[in-house]
């Protein structure tokens, strides 16, 4: 879109506005221009779209400041390791690539599987003679036929070969080996480990070919179903902290939006960096697309107070110091404004309260749209 015509007509209005100023000072001593008045006909006004308002009383928060990110339960977190080592044969997965639970995520190989599998075979076959064996000793000494010492003997072996056969059964359950199809003589030299929860990889640290021990981190899955703060108040706001209370934040990183959350959870200890964990709970989550570990800007609402107040818009700071412009006069032709001095205060929903009033009262009208260009040029 061509801009150019805009430009002009904003020269041009700019133009306007300042020759419609009275450089003539109304004071008997005609030496300061924060006394100066400023004229604007009804036409400049009207094209401007400028408007009239009064001092309101609106409510401000106080609120109590912290810092945090998007984080989410531990139980929609989860490292996945391997039980036993081995290389790495398939990993078709990417970063970002959605899983749901007990679905393949990667497939390592080992010889060691191997043995285990026949260790498991011979333990289940000694295991079977042994507790024939054991039987026959229990059967034989309830008859006085065999002696105490023999059948001690074969309840020790059977004893003992049963926790091995256990043992054994166990470890190829965590490999994801089926002792079914191992027993029917399916015996296989790779283990698949499977996603414990569903979620999104979010690391992944290995590559095909390369040895996994049983301490290394395969990969990361992360669910971001249930998103919520993780945020650091200072120890001297921690009086004040109470459950229920309305969290604003915005994620300055990533968006110029404010967001809303509840205290949902406040700790109970101090860190070493003299903060207090408070857990926030996120209001109409689905209808935003937040990531664990994004960095986020809060502040706790603490308490409500009752101010007057002036749109944001009505106020022009200049040279440090924050004018607005009261209505003196109008007719058909003209309006007639002063500049009045003002002490801003806290800021909120395109609010700006008023610490002191100097000159001004509740009574008085004010230019709340278009002030900034007529005072501080």
């Amino acid at each position: 879109m061509n801009r150019f015509p805009q430009l002009v007509y904003a020269t041009l209005f700019l133009t306007i506005l300042l020759g419609c100023k009275d450089k003539e000072a109304v004071s008997a001593n005609g030496s300061d221009q924060d006394d100066l008045t400023i004229t604007v006909s009804r036409e400049q006004f009207e094209a401007g779209g400028m408007k009239l308002g009064k001092i309101t009383t609106k409510s401000f928060p106080q609120t109590i400041q912290a810092t945090g990110m998007i984080d989410v339960p531990p139980e929609n977190r989860a490292l996945v390791s391997a039980f036993f080592g081995g290389y790495i044969k398939e990993t078709p997965l990417l970063i970002g690539d959605v899983v749901k639970k007990g679905q393949v995520l990667l497939t390592i190989e080992n010889p060691e599987f191997v043995t285990l599998q026949q260790n498991y075979l011979e333990a289940k076959q000694q295991l079977t003679f042994l507790q024939a064996e054991y039987e026959r000793q229990q059967q034989l000494l309830a008859e006085n036929i065999s002696s105490q010492k023999s059948f001690m003997r074969a309840e020790s072996d059977y004893k003992s070969k049963l926790a091995s056969y256990n043992g054994l059964k166990q470890k190829l359950g965590m490999l994801n080996i089926s002792v079914e199809k191992v027993e029917s003589g399916e015996i296989r030299s790779v283990s698949n480990i499977y996603a414990p929860i569903d979620g999104s990889i979010t690391k992944m640290n290995v590559l095909k070919g390369m040895y996994v021990a049983p301490s290394d981190e395969i990969l990361e899955i992360t669910n971001n179903d249930h998103i919520h703060l993780e945020l650091r108040v200072f120890e001297k706001d921690i009086m004040k902290l109470r459950k229920g209370q309305t969290i604003q934040f915005t994620i300055p990183e990533a968006s110029g939006e404010t967001y809303e959350a509840e205290v949902y959870l406040i700790g109970t200890n101090i860190e070493a960096n003299r903060t207090v964990k408070v857990h926030g709970e996120l209001k109409e989550d689905d209808h935003h697309h937040f990531l664990t570990g994004m960095f986020v800007d809060a502040g706790i609402i603490s308490a409500q107070s009752e101010k007057q107040a002036l749109p944001s818009e009505a106020l022009a700071e200049l040279n440090n110091t924050t004018y607005a412009l009261r209505l003196v006069s109008e007719n058909n032709e003209a309006y007639v404004f002063e500049k009045v001095t003002l002490t801003p205060g806290d800021q909120f929903d395109g609010f700006t309260a008023l610490e002191a009033l100097g000159t001004a009262n509740t009574e008085s009208q004010f230019l709340i749209s278009g002030t900034f260009v007529l005072v501080t040029e």
